[in-house]
Parts: structure tokens; sequence; C-alpha cells
């Protein structure tokens, strides 16, 4: 049954979604919004909208889409190589397989360790996308966490849903995040990052539901593994891994320490730097280099191991790197052809409402329905917000309740195949993505829910 229903792979329907958002360019006219400086920040003027000559997208352009992509992800498909040879570099010198035994003994022998292990890392995790923006971060930590919960009698979902479900739930319900509050609050006039309470109460319940949902996951699946939607692929995986049986493996060496400790102090500087320096890509990117650099020396490798080690971990995400510029794809056809604001400009009297509560609903919709053709907080704060927020007046919503509406849309990036994060990260734990998306739903329905409730309650208490 499960083979007769066998769907496409990430690439096919990625190319079906190009061909398909191509045609569509022949029909929907295009259309802009004239743009202004204010304060050093690009704004969109909410009554400049008018109709442009559409450039509809024929043969040629599908064609050139994903080389397109590939340019412009360039910055996050080298992250990824150069993190995923440093990860490998990592691996080599065994220290993760000794780390990961060290947890499976203790998640063995202790009941603490069991029912902590999942609350503590998810809650990590998202602290992280809600304070300094955690997004393509997490894309290295899944493969460790992958042979954790693997070592654990978990499944493949299970550790990327740890490190990549969480760290987005906190990007969503964000307290901190300066790429999507603090700019979002900045354009629609709000104090910056005022309201923190309300939203870090709001985060704190959409991490704690996160957590339940995968515990009682998490729990089913080791019962029997065989409910998995990924046991077949596990099965590769824990072939691997089952000829080091954890109940042989005496402790970690001095030299798995150094490299652990390691590890965790350019985890450490990582975080420091993006607070305190507004890190981005290019300097996480050197800074994992130089991790690689410092663990192959402290790891005892020879050059040619790490070279090698180094080149392989780079090669096993060919496959990634080449999801991710396709993904790009379908905004570049959609920019192409004009069609991005003409689309915004339709969806915005869909908002007007006779209640405040049913406005701030209708906003949170259609933001989630722009975050599956714009998944940067940032730029989709900067060509939303001008709009919602002159709006969210006109209907009696507050604008600081109109930037929750905008953050909660992002709840739908770590199931949407257009997020060059989400098909990044599943294409690296080779999950097919409607097998993913299909155990997503329920948890899609319970976020869903909750940002129904929350923006309800803001418009209650006219937050």
């Amino acid at each position: 049954m499960i083979n007769r229903m066998r769907m496409p792979n990430t690439f096919v329907l990625l190319f079906a979604l190009l061909a398909i958002l191509a045609v569509s360019t022949w029909f929907v006219p295009g259309g802009k919004y004239e743009t202004h400086l204010v304060n050093g920040k690009t704004l969109i003027d909410p009554a400049s909208f008018h109709y442009v000559a559409s450039n509809p997208q024929g043969p040629v352009a599908l064609m050139m889409a994903p080389i397109k992509g590939f340019v412009e992800a360039a910055l996050i498909i080298g992250f990824v190589l150069i993190v995923g040879g440093a990860f490998s570099v990592l691996q080599r010198t065994e220290a993760i397989d000794s780390m990961i035994k060290s947890v499976a003994q203790a998640h063995t022998r202790s009941a603490f360790v069991r029912a902590m292990l999942i609350p503590v890392f998810v809650t990590l995790f998202s602290l992280g996308g809600a304070s300094f923006g955690m997004a393509e971060e997490a894309i290295p930590f899944v493969m460790i966490f992958i042979p954790l919960a693997l070592a654990l009698g978990y499944d493949s979902i299970v550790g990327v849903s740890i490190p990549f479900v969480g760290s987005q739930v906190g990007f969503a319900a964000a307290f901190l995040n300066p790429f999507n509050v603090g700019i979002a609050q900045g354009i629609a006039g709000v104090p910056v990052f005022s309201g923190i309470v309300f939203r870090a109460i709001a985060w704190s319940i959409a991490t704690a539901l996160t957590i339940a949902f995968l515990m009682w996951y998490a729990a089913r699946i080791k019962r029997n593994p065989q409910l998995s939607p990924t046991y077949v692929i596990d099965q590769e995986r824990r072939a691997e891994l089952a000829h080091s049986s954890t109940l042989e493996f005496a402790g970690m060496t001095k030299i798995h320490k150094s490299v652990l400790w390691l590890f965790v102090a350019t985890l450490a500087i990582m975080v420091f730097g993006v607070v305190k320096y507004e890190w981005f890509i290019n300097e996480i990117a050197a800074l994992f280099l130089v991790m690689a650099i410092a663990v192959g020396v402290v790891g005892r490798l020879s050059a040619d191991e790490f070279v090698d080690a180094f080149i392989q971990g780079a090669k096993d995400l060919i496959t990634t790197a080449l999801v991710i510029a396709l993904a790009r794809g379908t905004m570049i056809l959609a920019r192409d052809a004009h069609i991005i604001d003409t689309m915004l400009f339709h969806l915005m009297p869909l908002v007007q409402s006779a209640n405040p509560i049913f406005a701030a609903h209708k906003m949170f919709v259609i933001q989630s329905v722009i975050n599956f053709f714009i998944h940067s907080g940032s730029g989709q704060a900067a060509l939303t917000m001008p709009i919602m927020a002159p709006l969210s007046d006109l209907v009696g919503v507050s604008r600081q309740t109109a930037v929750l509406a905008f953050q909660f849309g992002e709840f739908t990036t770590p199931m949407i195949p257009t997020s060059g994060i989400t098909v990044g990260v599943l294409a690296l734990a080779r999950i097919p993505w409607v097998t993913w998306a299909r155990w997503m739903i329920p948890l899609q329905l319970i976020y869903f829910v909750f940002a129904l409730i929350v923006l309800a309650i803001a418009c209650q208490i006219v937050w």
C-alpha cells in the first residue's frame, strides 16, 4: 500500500510548482507599489498601487529559474556546504558518537533524562528563534539530533523536529527577534520590542504546545517504531548504528571532551556574535570554518583526514544545495513577472471586517498565505507592514496586534515547500516533503487554533 501511494520527491514537486507559477504569470496582471525611504528604511506607500505591464515567464524563464535561484541563494548554499564540511570534521573525531552513546546510556538509566531531553532541547532552540532569530543556524544540528533520536528509540522526524521545529516556533512567536519583531514594530510605528510580556507569554505557550506534541509522538514511536512515517528510511540509519552497542561504551575520552567543549564554545560565540554584533551567514560560516580547523587539531586528525572529511561533508549536502536553489526559483519567477504586489493588493480588502477580532484573524491568514512566497522575516515585514499597519487603524485592530498577526503567519514555514530552509532540512534528513507535510498537519492545526485564540485575546484587551 505504501509503495502504491508513493508521491513524487521534493525535486519533482518543486519543479511542478515552478511550472504552475510560470503558467499563472500569463494570467495574473502585473502590479507595483511605490516605495520611499523613511529613517533609512524602504517602505511601501499603501496608496500607490498601480498596474504595470506584466512580464509573463515562458519556458526559457522556467528553465533559468533554478540557476537564478542558485545565484540568489548562494549565501545560504555556501553556508550549508561549509557547515556541512565542518560537522563532518567534527564527526570524524567520533566525539559526537561518543556524546550520543553517553546520552543514550543516561536515557536508558535515568527517568529524569528521559523526561527532560525533548523539553530542554526544544526550549533552547525555541529561545534561539525568539531572541536572536535562529533559523538557518538550526540546519547543522539536524545532523546531530537524527542519530541521537534513533539511538534513543525515536525516529528521524523527532531528530529533525527538535532543532528545526523548535527554532521555527520560537521565530514565529518571538518576543525579541530583531529580524521580525524589531523591524515590523519599527515600520508600524510601534516602540521597538514593546509588548514583550504578552509576547513572552505567547512564546511560552507555543513552545509548551510543541514540546507536548513531540513528547506524545516520541513516546508513541518508541512503543511501536513501525508507526513512524520514516520507518523504512530509519532502518538504514539504524543499521549503521547497530554495530556499536551502547552497553559496551566505556565513556568519553579527554580528546572527545575537548572537541565537544570546542563545539559548545563555538555555539556560545555564535550566539554572542549574532546578538551583540548582528552577525549573519558570512560570519557564522567563517566561525564554523575556524571551529573545523580547531577541532581537526585537537582531535588529532591528519591533514589528509581533515580535508577528506570536510569534502565528504560538503559533498553530502549537494542535494540540499540544489533543493534550496530550486525553492528560491519560485520566488524569482513571481518577482520577475511583477505579480507579487498584485497578489498582495487583492488580498488586502479581505482584511476588513465588522469585528476587530475577525479582522485580526484575517490578517493572520493573509500573512500565512504571503509567507508561502516570501520567507524572510525582514522582507515580509518591509512588504506587508506599511499596508497592514494603517489598515489596522481602519478596522479597529491595534498596530501591536497587527505585528503579532504578521509574526504568527510564519508558523507555516516548517511545512511549506517553497521555504529553502524547510526543503533544505528535509533533503539533509532524506525525508520526502509529502511525508513530512502529512506529519506536520496536526501540529499546524494546533498552531492555527493557538494563533486565533491569542489574537482574539489581544483584541479583547485592546493590547
